[in-house]
């Protein structure tokens, strides 16, 4: 157990979480221990941002520090080895092309132990359909910044119900004018406000 490593990374002091990531590896300790010493960093990241100790610019500043480190163990964290909790889908939905909020969201899911599969903006129904039957997740994401687009997130939504797949799976909305009536309107499962809420949901539901 390297406490220095998750108490560097919890308090994101980058230079130290390099140097005992190199460290580490040079004396051998597996790549996966060496991710789950971070990932535990993370999750304190978590605790001190719902507890308004961190904001949101500590957060994406952790997913950062987190990426970087995992690129000296030889890549990012996209692939399904390095899956902690199960698959997350998520995309910016078709006539939105907003990428900052989601692009927020995947780094931190990756960094906290998902396989995250990113479908990037102006998603289409199809896409999601296609990614649905290909990674079998539990939990999808939809990004929405524009009211003109909540009609889209309903559409797909209703489509996913008649392909059969909405039963398994819980979809989650977010983005600046998103809101619970919103969630309402287009038959989603929950509004998250940031990027640890989608997080802590995730987790939940998939019973970790």
């Amino acid at each position: 157990m390297s406490k220095k490593l998750v108490e560097a990374m919890a308090d994101l002091e980058e230079d130290a979480v390099l140097a005992e990531v190199k460290a580490l590896k040079a004396q051998n300790v597996p790549a996966l221990d060496i991710i789950a010493y971070l990932q535990e960093g993370m999750s304190i990241v978590g605790k001190r941002f719902e507890e308004k100790e961190y904001f949101l610019s500590e957060l994406i500043m952790s997913a950062e520090i987190f990426n970087e480190a995992s690129q000296l163990l030889g890549g990012g964290m996209g692939g399904a080895g390095s899956s902690k909790y199960g698959t997350f889908v998520m995309g910016t939905i078709y006539d939105d092309i907003h990428d900052i909020g989601k692009n927020i969201v995947t780094t931190v899911m990756s960094s906290n132990g998902f396989n995250v599969i990113d479908l990037g903006v102006d998603v289409p129904t199809a896409k999601y359909v296609e990614a649905i039957k290909q990674y079998k997740p539990k939990v999808i994401g939809i990004s929405c910044l524009l009211t003109t687009a909540f009609d889209n997130i309903k559409e797909c939504i209703q489509t996913l119900e008649k392909e059969g797949l909405r039963k398994d799976i819980k979809i989650l909305i977010g983005g600046g004018p998103v809101d619970e009536a919103t969630c309402k309107y287009v038959g989603a499962d929950h509004v998250c406000k940031n990027a640890q809420e989608t997080v802590e949901y995730s987790k939940k539901y998939m019973g970790v």
